[in-house]
C-alpha cells in the first residue's frame, strides 16, 4: 500500500508540476502582448486544448494574475503582478547599487539606473558623484528614449525592430543635436548593438552628454546603467567607455549568479 500511495504521489506532483509550467507559458505569452489574448489565441500559441487554458486562465484570475480586457473577451496580465513586479525591482536596485556606488566613485560622476517602462525610461535609482559640476536627475522621472543614452540603450536592448513601435510617429526635438529622423536613430541602434554603448552628445540637454548600457534582470525586464557628464569634462571618453563596460559587464555576472532557474 505505500508503495502504490507513494506512485499516486509522484503522479499527482508531475501533474501539479506540468500546470504550473503550462501557466507560467501562459503569463509569458501575455507578457508579449499589450492589449491581452483571448483563449483561443492562446490554446493556438501554446498547442494546448482550450479548455485546459480555460482552466488555468481561470485559476490565475482567481489569484489576480491576470485580468479580462474589454476587447473581445481577452484577458491580460493582472494587477498582483505590478505589485510582483514591483518587488523584483526593488531586489533589482538592491543588487546593482553598490557596483553603481563603486563605479560612481572611479569616475567622479553620477550614476543613474533606468528601467523600460512602456515607451519611456524610468529613472528608478541614482548615486550622485563628487564633482562640484555634476548632472542630477531625479529618481522617478520618465525620460524620452530616442535622445537619452539610458533610453537608446534600452531601445537597442529590445530585440529585431520592436524598438519602433515604443516610439512616436514624429520624434520630438529636445535640443538642436536630437536625432529626429528613424532611419537614423536605426543606425545609431545599430552601432549601440555592436560597441554594447549608447552615447547622448548634448541630444537632451545642452550642455550634458551621457554614456549608457543595458542589461536585463532575471525576468528578462531591461535596465540600463548610464553616466551623465558635463560636456566639458566629455572629451575623452575612453576611460569612461571602459568603466561602464565593466561596469555592465559585473552587474551581469550578478544577475546570472542571482537568476533562481537552473
Amino acid at each position: 500500500m505505500a508503495r502504490g500511495n507513494g506512485g499516486e504521489n509522484d503522479a499527482a506532483d508531475r501533474n501539479g508540476i506540468q500546470v504550473i509550467a503550462r501557466a507560467a507559458s501562459i503569463l509569458r505569452e501575455l507578457n508579449t502582448a499589450r492589449d491581452g489574448l483571448s483563449l483561443a489565441e492562446l490554446a493556438s500559441r501554446l498547442g494546448l486544448a482550450r479548455s485546459t487554458v480555460q482552466r488555468i486562465v481561470k485559476a490565475l484570475s482567481d489569484e489576480q494574475l491576470l485580468t479580462p480586457t474589454s476587447r473581445h473577451a481577452r484577458v491580460r496580465l493582472g494587477p498582483l503582478l505590478v505589485l510582483l513586479g514591483a518587488n523584483a525591482k526593488l531586489d533589482v536596485i538592491e543588487l546593482v547599487r553598490p557596483i553603481m556606488q563603486k563605479l560612481s566613485a572611479k569616475l567622479g560622476e553620477t550614476v543613474d539606473l533606468s528601467v523600460l517602462q512602456g515607451t519611456s525610461a524610468l529613472f528608478v535609482d541614482q548615486v550622485t558623484g563628487n564633482n562640484r559640476l555634476s548632472a542630477v536627475s531625479k529618481p522617478g522621472q520618465l525620460f524620452p528614449l530616442h535622445s537619452t543614452a539610458n533610453g537608446k540603450a534600452l531601445l537597442a536592448s529590445v530585440e529585431g525592430d520592436e524598438w519602433r513601435a515604443l516610439l512616436p510617429a514624429r520624434l520630438p526635438t529636445d535640443t538642436e543635436n536630437t536625432i529626429t529622423s528613424i532611419d537614423s536613430l536605426e543606425s545609431e541602434i545599430d552601432e549601440i548593438r555592436k560597441r554594447r554603448l549608447a552615447f547622448d552628445l548634448e541630444e537632451h540637454t545642452l550642455g550634458v552628454c551621457a554614456i549608457g548600457a543595458w542589461f536585463a534582470d532575471p525576468t528578462g525586464r531591461s535596465y540600463a546603467i548610464s553616466v551623465p557628464v558635463p560636456s566639458v569634462r566629455f572629451a575623452d571618453t575612453l576611460d569612461l567607455r571602459n568603466a561602464v563596460l565593466a561596469a555592465q559587464r559585473e552587474i551581469a555576472a550578478a544577475m546570472h549568479s542571482s537568476d533562481p532557474t537552473p
